[in-house]
């Protein structure tokens, strides 16, 4: 018992354990730091249990108990419990629609007791990323099949949509980072591009006029079709990729993108897609508010962005050096809503600067560089695609709460990772760090 006991501490990787420890600290003291003061007794509060900051260190105790059991835990058991795990997350998904507890519109938690709750879209990126890679590992994998990636692209946007049905966008966004370890494994670079070009067109569409926009990709095409001309005439199929190409185009910007703005979104996450690239949205033309004031409901139409501008203020005031600890106006002030969540980065800017935020995003980088290179040393299939799902799913995370709360990126809902409060979200967290560490303490094995 020793002897395992002792190969499983030479193993792990203790540099990713200490910055999980010091990023998760940060996370307790920028919730104190929002939470705290002037004239209350801290050290009271914090032993009591009932601030926030005191339940997060109980989450982050269990959370330590969670994580020790995982690394005395045998490699083999997450491959062999990869499939049934996925199987009990989506299942847990549906029945928060029957059971769920509805916390600020979003029908996405379990209560537990006690005043705590349970997401399961949280825990199912967990679960996820493990069915991933058992379906990557299979023996005779060819991912370059068509139908091996359509399978693996619904292994992921299975519990997207659940995710989406019960009104959180932005974990159902999330699950897009799963294609990051599908192209390290030969998801073409088409399908990037093409979504990268979605996207790209999605934001031209609301920045530019429509008609100026059509006529911009009427010209792009006909271009291609002068500087391809000599090719066309050897192959007409080219034409026809060009002209449906183009077509496409116009269809999306002109009848796609007006359709799920005014009848898929809700009137308040059209509001602040458009704040974010400096556009009103007129919610008399949303489905969703329509109905609304059918109810009885009064509309609101002023641009959902108060969130943003006090954010921007809270992290500006920090200056370069920034205003010190406990001494932010903004974030004792309680100016910032959600600060203690998704908005929890503003109190790190605003009390150490432009200093201390590149410091805590160098922290950050060097993770998700340790998670990489530990990746490109598995010798499983299994462990490499999980490793680079927990990388992406860290990256988009981070990128999307930082871009979040700057005003570079819509207002979606998505924790800071070890930062953020939440028990669901550290748990998350947590366990995906420490499920890779263990199967990097086992990297000589091949598991499938």
């Amino acid at each position: 018992m020793s002897t395992r006991n002792n190969s499983v501490s030479r193993g792990v990787d203790w540099t990713i354990v200490a910055l999980y420890a010091i990023l998760v600290s940060i996370g307790i003291l920028c919730i104190f730091m929002v939470e705290y003061r002037t004239g209350t007794n801290w050290l009271q509060l914090f032993m009591g249990g009932k601030t926030n900051y005191s339940k997060q260190l109980i989450f982050a105790g269990a959370c330590t108990l969670i994580a020790t059991f995982i690394l005395l835990a045998d490699s083999k058991l997450f491959t062999a419990l990869a499939n049934l795990a996925y199987a009990f997350g989506i299942l847990l998904m549906i029945a928060t629609f029957v059971i769920g507890k509805d916390i600020k519109g979003s029908r996405s938690w379990i209560a537990l007791g006690g005043g705590f709750n349970l997401q399961p879209a949280e825990l199912c990126k967990i679960f996820a990323a493990l069915a991933l890679a058992k379906y990557l590992s299979m023996q005779n994998m060819d991912f370059t099949k068509k139908r091996s990636q359509l399978i693996a692209v619904g292994i992921i946007l299975l519990p997207a949509v659940l995710a989406r049905l019960q009104h959180e966008t932005g974990l159902a966004l999330v699950y897009l980072s799963f294609f990051i370890a599908m192209y390290r494994e030969g998801l073409p670079a088409e399908i990037l591009v093409i979504g990268i070009s979605f996207g790209a067109l999605v934001v031209a569409t609301l920045i530019v006029d429509p008609n100026i926009l059509a006529i911009v990709l009427t010209a792009i095409a006909a271009i291609l079709i002068y500087i391809l001309r000599r090719q066309i005439k050897r192959n007409s199929k080219l034409l026809m990729v060009i002209v449906a190409t183009w077509a496409i185009c116009v269809g999306i910007q002109r009848f796609a993108v007006p359709y799920i703005f005014n009848n898929v979104f809700e009137c308040y996450q059209s509001q602040r897609i458009y704040s974010a690239v400096g556009k009103d949205y007129d919610c008399s033309q949303n489905k969703h508010n329509k109905s609304e004031i059918a109810a009885g409901a009064k509309a609101s139409f002023k641009p959902d962005d108060y969130n943003v501008r006090q954010s921007k203020i809270a992290i500006g005031s920090g200056g370069f050096r920034g205003r010190g600890f406990l001494k932010g106006t903004q974030t004792r002030g309680k100016y910032v809503p959600e600060q203690h969540t998704d908005f929890i980065f503003t109190s790190l800017g605003e009390a150490f600067g432009f200093v201390g935020c590149a410091i805590f995003l160098m922290i950050y980088l060097f993770l998700l560089i340790r998670i990489v290179n530990m990746a490109e040393r598995q010798r499983s299939t299994f462990s490499r695609v999980y490793a680079y799902s927990v990388a992406s799913i860290l990256f988009f995370h981070i990128t999307v709460n930082v871009c979040m709360t700057i005003g570079l990126f819509p207002i979606i809902g998505i924790a800071l990772p070890l930062i953020s409060y939440g028990g669901s979200s550290l748990l998350t967290f947590t366990v995906l760090i420490f499920i890779l560490l263990r199967l990097d303490a086992d990297r000589q094995m091949v598991l499938r």
